[in-house]
């Protein structure tokens, strides 16, 4: 008997954004009795439907839905919250005899998921104070000391991966790479997963990021930003507050820069963020996880069909 077969199966739908996921991932859906389940970090807020390119109220309606919008912009989401998040939905989803289909271009999200984080204690306020306060410099200078591998790994200007290692060193007496070498909690061993990467033609994923940022600013964008600034308890060091689209927006209500200027930039966020993640699911996702070039959505579903009758 072969063992991958008798798992459960998890469809995955991953790649940059503009790329067609969520499209995809509504057809295989209705084609085959599936659940659609979000693996991005700006979808899972309510707040943000429209900059975060969260499906359309028709799509929820269209197919079921979930962790899409779950969660108020009060809060923070981390990795460890939507991982254990998933792994109920997926389990759900599982029990009702439908096929979860993970979508999304959150990398780090998606590998929480499947391999699991590490099991590092709470660190120290003391410590966590004393580090955060550090100018970098003087953060990665510590951490040549504490960590010298992951100071090498680190560029001196990255503040909350130096701060993250250095805390994590002085606070447990173990390196982060140590404690990241005994993950826990991933399913990837108890599924067989069916993972697809867009990874599309660059000059046509970057005119459709430019043609979803002017749509944005039409359909809604701006009174998204409007609401977010208006509640106090939406303070500007939460996730939310640093969702791309945001702090443009907030700019040209407060008259700092002109809508046109404001659509320029969220133009060239929405690029830079598809071309880390073009990057990222090029270079850091499994090297066994199909990949897929083409430059038109409607020629992804028969491929992904393919490898569901594998």
């Amino acid at each position: 008997m072969n063992i991958v077969q008798s798992l459960p199966r998890v469809a995955l739908i991953a790649g940059p954004t503009a790329s067609g996921k969520s499209a995809l991932a509504m057809d295989l859906a209705a084609a085959h009795d599936g659940v659609v389940v979000n693996a991005d970090s700006a979808q899972v807020y309510a707040n943000l439907r429209i900059l975060s390119a969260r499906p359309t109220v028709e799509d929820e309606a269209r197919v079921p839905h979930r962790l899409f919008g779950y969660i108020d912009g009060a809060e923070s989401c981390s990795a460890a919250r939507w991982a254990t998040d998933a792994q109920h939905v997926i389990a759900e989803v599982q029990v009702a005899g439908k096929l979860p289909i993970l979508v999304g271009g959150t990398g780090l999200y998606l590998r929480t998921l499947l391999d699991g984080i590490a099991p590092v204690p709470d660190i120290d306020p003391a410590i966590r104070a004393e580090v955060r306060a550090l100018p970098v410099a003087q953060a990665h200078a510590r951490l040549q000391q504490a960590d010298p591998e992951a100071a090498a790994r680190l560029a001196p200007a990255d503040t909350t991966r130096v701060a993250r290692a250095l805390e994590v060193a002085l606070s447990t007496g173990r390196t982060l790479a140590q404690w990241q070498a005994h993950k826990e909690g991933g399913i990837a061993d108890r599924i067989d997963l069916i993972p697809l990467i867009l990874l599309p033609d660059r000059d046509w994923l970057l005119a459709r990021c430019d043609a979803r940022a002017e749509a944005m600013m039409q359909d809604g964008a701006v009174a998204e930003v409007e609401a977010l600034l208006a509640r106090p308890d939406i303070t500007p060091n939460l996730s939310v507050r640093r969702a791309i689209g945001v702090a443009e927006i907030a700019d040209w209500l407060a008259g700092r820069i002109a809508r046109e200027q404001a659509l320029d930039a969220l133009r060239l966020a929405t690029r830079q963020y598809a071309k880390r993640q073009y990057t990222w699911f090029r270079n850091q996702s499994p090297p066994g996880w199909p990949r897929i070039e083409a430059t038109e959505t409607s020629n992804y579903a028969a491929s992904y069909d393919r490898l569901l009758q594998l």
